[in-house]
């Protein structure tokens, strides 16, 4: 699930311009799209890097990848010009977009000492979840882009296949899964991702292997829900853990996850963060991707 781009993919995107992106809405221009289609496409080996890209993803046992983009990163440090390429390698899974109005395409994710420790801006652990789990449309792809990792050594991201996990419990478990009866979090401006979800199922009836697993583990503590039901999400808590793979995000690499497959979490930051200056601190960039209409890339 680790992505190398070809040495001559790298030359060839370091000296390639990007023009700057355009939104309609909160969504990626399908002008902007069309742009840095033809400009990445015209790079020798880029189809090929993108389709290997797209198998990862969507691929028979796939579910997510690192493309790895270190390399990139240090010959053109992580500004404008290194996101358009990252951008553009995004467009090719799907239709980039910010469901955040308040928020530009990419969303910065620090570290704050202060905040809740297990809010992916926290430093404590970061729970299994799928991002905007509440929506009725929820990304269809979360990605993170690593600026720079935890310099203590800490936060390796946690990745664990959701329908492999369901597989591994009980029919009564998954029975109760199945009922609209979890909830989590709030719901206010938002784009993108449809209706408040209110209660929800964290199956959604799809056949098995198929569809969210409208999952997050916060709920367990943040929201009052029937024994029951708790219990059976407990379950699929643990069976998340005991199937998970944990992997440390170097400079560059850039993270996607197809949220009909996998959730994702974080492992704690290293103790002492609070010693760290805020700009030597853990930085992910997040960008959330919508499956193109007729894409047959989440069936």
């Amino acid at each position: 699930m680790f992505i190398d781009i070809p040495n001559e993919l790298e030359a060839a995107l370091i000296d390639l311009p990007l023009p700057t992106w355009a939104l309609d809405g909160s969504f990626l221009t399908k002008a902007t799209r069309e742009r840095y289609r033809t400009k990445l496409t015209a790079t020798p080996r880029f189809e090929e890097t993108a389709a290997t890209l797209w198998q990862a993803l969507n691929g028979e046992g796939g579910g997510y990848a690192v493309l790895r983009l270190g390399n990139l990163a240090k010959a053109l440090g992580a500004d404008d010009r290194f996101l358009r390429l990252a951008t553009g390698f995004a467009a090719e899974v799907a239709l980039p977009f910010s469901p955040f109005p308040r928020w530009p395409l990419w969303k910065d994710i620090g570290v704050k000492v202060d905040k809740d420790p297990g809010k992916s801006s926290g430093i404590g652990y970061n729970a299994f979840h799928m991002d905007l789990v509440n929506g009725t449309l929820p990304p269809d792809y979360t990605t993170l882009l690593c600026v720079r990792p935890d310099p203590l050594g800490g936060g390796p991201s946690i990745l664990s296949d959701a329908h492999a996990a369901v597989a591994r419990l009980s029919q009564d478990s998954r029975a109760l899964l199945a009922e609209p009866a979890y909830h989590y979090g709030s719901f206010f401006n938002l784009f993108g991702v449809g209706e408040e979800y209110k209660p929800f199922p964290i199956l959604d009836g799809s056949a098995p292997g198929e569809g969210f697993v409208r999952f997050t583990a916060k709920m367990l503590q943040r929201s009052e829900l029937r024994q029951a039901h708790a219990d059976a999400a407990r379950e699929l808590a643990e069976e998340l853990v005991r199937g998970q793979v944990s992997f440390m995000l170097q400079p560059g690499d850039y993270l996607i996850v197809n949220q009909r497959r996998f959730l994702h979490g974080r492992e704690a930051l290293r103790s002492g963060q609070e010693t760290v200056p805020v700009a030597d601190r853990r930085l992910l960039l997040q960008l959330f991707l919508r499956a193109r209409a007729g894409d047959d890339s989440t069936a």
